[in-house]
């Protein structure tokens, strides 16, 4: 072969020297690795903001500013080389002149008014309410009845009690009641349900009506630490039993069931309670288990007991 040949062939890598052609593979020299490509330059647009510096927020005004605040303020300016204080243990007794001093400067709220301090009110009274209509509404149901003076002993009270002796249709109470004319008024309606279902299950007219108590200052139950019941205030009725024109009066008791005597039992006391606040009787507890308590009471959002 030419030199030139061979020389144009080394050239283009199409023929090897000898000593390489037969030579170890793991002796041929390492491929020298390339250097990364540069990046491209970062574009103006996406620089870094620069550093944003929080404004400080404005001056207390003066006016808004206390004495303590007016001298927080002087403190600000004062050079670290001036002489402070006296910060001796008698001195920290003595209060700052424009320091807490300063809340005196408040305006002190009004005096109470003389009538409604010490024994002024203690002798203040709440009016009665006005009864007129009550009165008159009573007097239509067929009531008779009288007003009595003020009952009051100590927290238990009526201002403007009745004596009630009898209701519609002739039907009298033993005894008498002594109420407010709200709870004769109810008892007088009720006392109309009560002849309706008389003359259902007995064929028969009601003609009176038995009661327990009506006014009486106690408390609930007759325990005297429990909460004043409403008989202390002549806002309740406890019926013991019913009389009638024909048949034998009825006591209020458990009876049988099935037989006239529950049936006209369960219809009064469920019919009581469209007219009374609590209605409780046999069944509810032992203290109400021969008589059918009646009251008022008013309670939140209209609630009504009845057990």
């Amino acid at each position: 072969m030419k030199p030139f040949t061979v020389a144009c062939l080394l050239a283009a890598g199409l023929l090897l020297p000898p000593a390489l052609a037969w030579s170890d593979p793991a002796t041929l020299p390492a491929t020298v690795p390339l250097p990364p490509p540069q990046p491209p330059a970062r574009p103006e647009g996406l620089l870094p903001p620069e550093l944003q510096v929080t404004p400080l927020p404005p001056e207390r005004p003066a006016e808004l500013a206390t004495g303590a605040g007016r001298d927080a303020g002087k403190e600000v300016g004062r050079k670290t080389d001036e002489p402070q204080p006296n910060t001796a243990p008698n001195a920290a007794k003595e209060p700052p002149k424009d320091g807490p001093a300063s809340l005196s400067e408040a305006p002190l709220p009004p005096e109470r008014p003389p009538e409604l301090s010490g024994g002024a009110a203690l002798a203040l009274k709440v009016s009665a309410p006005d009864d007129s209509a009550c009165l008159r509404r009573l007097e239509r149901l067929g009531a008779r009845f009288e007003a009595l003076p003020s009952l009051g002993n100590g927290q238990c009270s009526a201002p403007r009690p009745l004596s009630v002796t009898a209701l519609a249709d002739g039907v009298t109470l033993e005894p008498a009641a002594i109420l407010t004319c709200r709870a004769a008024e109810a008892l007088a309606r009720w006392t109309t349900e009560v002849q309706v279902a008389a003359q259902k299950e007995f064929g028969d007219s009601l003609k009176s009506l038995a009661l327990g108590g009506t006014y009486v200052c106690r408390g609930q139950n007759h325990d005297t630490d429990a909460k004043l019941s409403e008989h202390s205030f002549a806002n309740a009725i406890d019926v013991m039993g019913y009389g009638f024109t024909k048949r034998a009066s009825l006591k209020v008791t458990a009876a049988p069931e099935g037989t006239p005597d529950a049936a006209f039992l369960a219809s009064v006391r469920t019919g009581a309670c469209g007219f009374f606040r609590t209605v409780l009787g046999p069944g509810s507890d032992a203290a109400h288990g021969n008589h059918l308590h009646l009251d008022l009471r008013e309670r939140n959002a209209g609630h009504r007991l009845c057990q």
